[in-house]
């Protein structure tokens, strides 16, 4: 496998030869920890087959996982002691990081939960220092050098206040490990994004943001975008946005039945909107996943099935429809662009939000409702237009029509299905229909 490096313009990912990588990964938080190795082929064999191409795990797990065995019966370390890993443990890790590479999957690595660090909430202990950050860190990058498939990610649903130094000595003992440069992320607390406190750091190659599943509708729109303008420029994504079936919001309020659960309709609307925003790529989550959770299992916040069912639940299955769309156009020159927009881009569960290529050889515009009318400025465009709708459920294009590169052009979504993305090709560049890779 190819190693990801960030692409020349400093938004995107690419491979080491240059060709495009959309980061479309999903949150198996407690996959070292929880399943057996033939449940974890199982798992991988699936994701593969739906399109994923990141898989983001923990090694030092959520659910009291340095207390708690693995499968098969082994904790991480011994005596709690970050510099004295279990050579029985690593070697499962070592093992799934294989298979994945076999699959042609990425590993986005979490040496640790945030929990480790900085106990705010969960089941700790915390046993970092900036000095056994250090030396935790070496020991993993030496441990995967020379493993192209691993992308490294830190943090674990914590904030970085007051931990700089602890989260930069585990950075740089994995780069010493590792013996070059790494890439290296950091995934952050509900609501916030990596760049509060890291964006400044040498070691972090791109932001992530985690939207979360406090509300509907989460403005990662504004999120990404917010990183899209700072400076140095760095590539970012929502790491962790609303998960399929999770429950709406159940911390803050008594959970009831009637608030429900968040649907594949709430998952193509973050995806689609972050990544027309500026976005590299998307991560996807399922509430049963993340925790691998099957009965007799203690649940968290009330899985809705087990986690082999919860493997094709249908957002699962539809987002790489967004990963064809975006590569069937050329990529590395695309940019977010709601200046396409004549008309208001709404607000909420409305928001329509676009993008382009640069050249104006194409743009696309994602409208979250049936019936939605946007008005686009088509003399943003290069030439005269041909103009299609994508369906997100399904990856199908239809026609919608000829037009001139001139004056303002009204376009009113499909009533079938709620979200839709219209995609404006200029004639002259002979696009294949939307979705359709060369």
């Amino acid at each position: 496998m190819e190693r990801i490096r960030v692409s020349e313009n400093r938004r995107f990912l690419v491979t080491e030869s240059g060709k495009p990588f959309f980061w479309l990964g999903d949150t198996a938080w407690e996959l070292f920890h929880r399943l057996s190795r033939e449940e974890i082929e199982h798992y991988l064999e699936t994701r593969r087959e739906q399109g994923f191409n990141v898989i983001q795990a923990v090694v030092l797990a959520e659910m009291d996982g340095l207390r708690v065995p693995n499968f098969y019966g082994e904790t991480p370390l011994i005596d709690l002691d970050p510099n004295k890993p279990n050579e029985a443990y690593f070697a499962h890790v070592d093992a799934v990081v294989r298979m994945a590479a076999e699959k042609g999957l990425y590993v986005a690595l979490l040496p640790t939960w945030g929990d480790k660090v900085v106990c705010i909430w969960g089941s700790g202990p915390e046993i970092f220092t900036p000095e056994t950050a250090r030396t935790y860190g070496e020991f993993l990058g030496r441990r995967y050098k020379d493993d192209a498939n691993v992308l490294w990610m830190l943090g674990g649903d914590r904030p970085g206040d007051g931990l700089i130094e602890v989260w930069t000595a585990m950075a740089e003992g994995i780069a010493s490990g590792v013996g070059r440069r790494p890439f290296i992320t950091f995934h952050p607390n509900g609501g916030h994004g990596s760049s509060e406190w890291f964006h400044g750091c040498a070691w972090l190659d791109m932001n992530t943001w985690q939207s979360g599943h406090g509300v509907l509708d989460a403005p990662t729109w504004e999120m990404i975008a917010t990183d899209y303008r700072r400076i140095p420029v760095k590539p970012v994504l929502d790491s962790e946005p609303n998960y399929e079936d999770h429950p709406i919001d159940p911390w803050t309020r008594k959970w009831l039945p009637k608030y429900g659960r968040y649907t594949d309709y709430d998952v193509r609307k973050q995806g689609y909107r972050s990544v027309f925003a500026g976005a590299c790529g998307y991560t996807y989550g399922h509430h049963t996943i993340w925790q691998m959770y099957a009965p007799p299992r203690e649940p968290i916040n009330f899985p809705a099935f087990d986690w082999k069912e919860a493997l094709h639940r249908p957002g699962a299955q539809q987002l790489i429809h967004l990963v064809n769309l975006m590569l069937s156009r050329p990529y590395l020159g695309r940019v977010p662009d709601i200046g396409l927009l004549l008309s208001n881009p709404g607000e909420n569960g409305g928001r329509v939000c676009a993008t382009m290529d640069r050249g104006g050889s194409y743009a696309f515009v994602y409208t979250p409702l049936a019936g939605q009318t946007v008005m686009v400025d088509m003399g943003r465009m290069a030439g005269p237009v041909k103009a299609w709708w994508y369906d997100p459920r399904n990856g199908r294009a239809y026609p919608a029509g000829e037009f001139a590169n001139q004056g303002a052009q009204a376009f009113t979504s499909p009533l079938g299905g709620p979200d839709w993305v219209l995609v404006l090709d200029e004639a002259g560049q002979n696009f294949p229909p939307p979705g359709v890779c060369g």
